[in-house]
């Protein structure tokens, strides 16, 4: 672990509480918005929902694109700092970017810049991450990041909330408070420590003239990574936007406090159910497990879209967020083969 920072008492090293911090008030500032995002799309700047779509899409394909590029860019130099601070920057600029719409291209614009910034700083901060831990606690370090994370993501919509209501029902005036903990995150990102050691430049294999990344050939990633990542693109393909479940969900009938809650019970549930889900892929084969998260998924959309009661819409999104646990654990154990009960 060269270069790694000081661990304490529970083997989590400095950088790696720092950036759990960073990614507490990040997450805080977007998903304030997020539920309020395509009702302000659709009702403020008074678009349609295949415009919403389009804003999505084109901020969900950015974020894709953006951590490519960032993740080589992480292996090829030594500030690392810097462009996760840039990149939690752009998004905390973005937030009053958008609260100055009075139409939906500058919306657009706004949640661009948006992903742009998580495209930026998400694979160097996990490289920071993965630097400051070993085998053996490569798991407690991802998961104290991530349990932070998703914390921010259930204090952000509650806090919005009481502002929506303090604010008398205004929505505008959120995106620009928004910026306030994406600001602090920025702040944050200064205590990290670099590390001492050089990420260094990827390798050429001399014998085959190959590019090495992270030390493996691309070329010799095995026939299973190629079939995992088309069954990762096709869903994403056909895969629904969160945004446009919660327009669904205010159609059904939901007022627009009830949506925000809803939200917030949606992370709350993929934040307990994911250890479970994580624990049962290290017990059972993990395609059994994300087939079943896969399942989970059609069975939810095709239940928000017959739902004609807001009650469905509540167990929906909470056994939505379980397939969700069920799909990113699977996911991000790509690469290890299933262990047997």
């Amino acid at each position: 672990m060269t270069g790694a920072t000081r661990s304490d008492e529970r083997g989590i090293a400095h950088n790696v509480r720092v950036l759990s911090w960073v990614s507490f008030f990040a997450d805080a500032s977007s998903e304030m918005l997020y539920p309020v995002f395509p009702i302000f799309v659709t009702q403020t700047l008074l678009a349609s929902a295949a415009i919403l779509g389009l804003i999505e899409g084109v901020a969900e394909g950015t974020a894709s694109i953006g951590m490519a590029v960032s993740g080589r860019l992480a292996d090829r130099i030594r500030r690392r700092r810097r462009m996760i601070a840039l990149g939690y920057g752009i998004s905390a600029v973005a937030k009053p970017l958008i609260g100055l719409a009075r139409a939906w291209p500058l919306a657009l614009v706004g949640r661009f810049f948006d992903r742009a910034g998580k495209g930026l700083r998400d694979s160097p901060r996990d490289a920071v991450l993965a630097g400051e831990s070993t085998e053996e606690v490569r798991g407690r370090t991802f998961g104290f990041q991530r349990g932070a994370d998703t914390a921010g993501a259930v204090v952000g919509p509650l806090v919005g909330l009481a502002l929506y209501e303090a604010l008398g029902h205004r929505i505008r005036p959120l995106f620009f408070i928004a910026f306030i903990p994406g600001a602090v995150s920025v702040v944050l990102v200064r205590l990290v420590r670099e590390p001492t050691a050089s990420p260094g430049r990827p390798k050429r294999d001399r014998a085959r003239g190959q590019r090495r990344v992270g030390g493996t050939s691309v070329k010799l990633l095995p026939a299973r990574y190629w079939q995992i990542l088309a069954v990762l693109a096709l869903f994403n393909l056909v895969n629904f936007s969160d945004s446009l479940m919660l327009l669904r969900a205010k159609e059904v009938g939901l007022a627009f406090a009830s949506v925000i809650l809803v939200y917030a019970l949606f992370n709350a549930s993929y934040a307990t159910l994911s250890l479970p889900a994580g624990i049962m892929s290290d017990r059972l084969p993990r395609r059994i497990i994300y087939a079943v998260g896969l399942l989970v998924f059609a069975v939810s959309y095709v239940g928000l879209g017959l739902a004609r009661s807001g009650i469905w819409v509540w167990a929906l999104f909470a056994i939505y967020a379980g397939g969700l646990g069920a799909h990113r654990r699977r996911r991000q154990s790509l690469g290890r083969g299933p262990r047997t009960p």
